[in-house]
């Protein structure tokens, strides 16, 4: 097993180290120079010029990616061009806003999806479960920002029983108000995620019920339902926890759309008041923050997955697989 880990860690910052170099050199090749931002209109060269020695980026971009790695290898994610702080501290309490929001949302949507997958597959000649099935493929089509508007018509505007957007200054030292904050934007994304873990879970569930063991199984004399938790649960569980973690990895990284229409002040909306500005150390600061978030999640599953199946657990130990 350790000899499994070090290798899929190696791996993992291998992988980070790569999405670091595309980050950057992506970031360079868009048009427009971060020097603009803190010019006024009709600036002369000379001032453009220092504007663009007070940032750096008048240097070659090698030098500039050995600043930016150097600076992350001691932890720092840099200074914004804009504002002049640092960058760390300012993803550090967005990510207040983002990870009890994804969190949440990801436990409603696995709340929601589960039992609703397993009823469309176990009932799938019944109305209910075609229905089911129906509902689950027309969640998919539904936009998450159309949603989020929609639920804000209904519950805040007309109803007003929640707040429509932003969030309380003092953050989560005001809980109930910060809680009451995050309902609408977490109900948005667990519908639009449950609904396409439960097509996830109701194909898994019927390559269960159809299997051979499930029958034999019943055959020796278990229930239904002693069958299905003996068996039929860690068989169908291995392909659904890598859509989770896929599920969970886009859900942070979609969360620019839901805190744009709540109006949160979250990892999204920095990452669109960076890019609107061209601030690159907040660009790389967020965006470095989220892969890494991502393969972190990436690593979890894929270990998740070993422990569960039997077929991979010899990875851990170094047989065969």
């Amino acid at each position: 097993m350790a000899r499994y880990l070090l290798r899929r860690f190696a791996f993992l910052l291998v992988s980070l180290a790569l999405a670091s170099v595309v980050l950057f050199v992506l970031l360079r090749m868009l048009p427009g120079d971060p020097a603009n931002a803190l010019t006024s209109v009709g600036a002369s060269a000379e001032q453009i010029a220092a504007a663009r020695e007070s940032i750096g980026s008048d240097k070659p971009l090698p030098e500039q990616f050995a600043h930016w790695i150097g600076q992350l290898v001691r932890g720092d994610l840099g200074t914004s061009f804009i504002s002049s702080l640092p960058v760390g501290p300012e993803v550090s309490a967005r990510l207040n806003v983002t990870l009890p929001l994804t969190a949440a949302a990801f436990a409603l949507a696995v709340l929601i999806a589960v039992p609703a997958g397993f009823v469309a597959a176990y009932r799938r000649r019944t109305w209910y479960g075609a229905l089911l099935s129906g509902i689950s493929q027309l969640g998919i089509a539904i936009p998450v920002f159309w949603l989020g508007m929609i639920l804000i018509a209904v519950f805040a505007l007309n109803a007003r029983w929640l707040p429509a957007g932003s969030f309380p200054p003092d953050g989560w030292a005001q809980p109930g108000e910060a809680s009451r904050s995050l309902v609408l934007p977490v109900v948005t994304i667990a519908l639009v995620m449950s609904a396409s873990l439960i097509r996830y879970v109701r194909s898994a569930t019927l390559d269960v019920l159809d299997s051979d063991y499930l029958r034999t199984a019943r055959a020796l004399g278990s229930s239904f339902g002693q069958a299905m938790w003996r068996h039929g649960m860690r068989n169908a569980s291995v392909p659904v926890i890598s859509i989770l973690g896929i599920e969970l990895a886009s859900t942070l990284l979609g969360a620019v759309v839901v805190e744009s229409v709540f109006a949160l002040p979250g990892l999204g909306s920095m990452l669109a008041t960076g890019i609107a500005q061209h601030d690159y150390p907040v660009i790389q600061g967020v965006l470095f923050i989220s892969t890494l978030a991502v393969l972190i999640i990436g690593f979890a599953a894929d270990l998740i997955q070993r422990i569960i199946d039997p077929r991979l657990r010899a990875g851990l130990s170094g047989g065969v697989r």
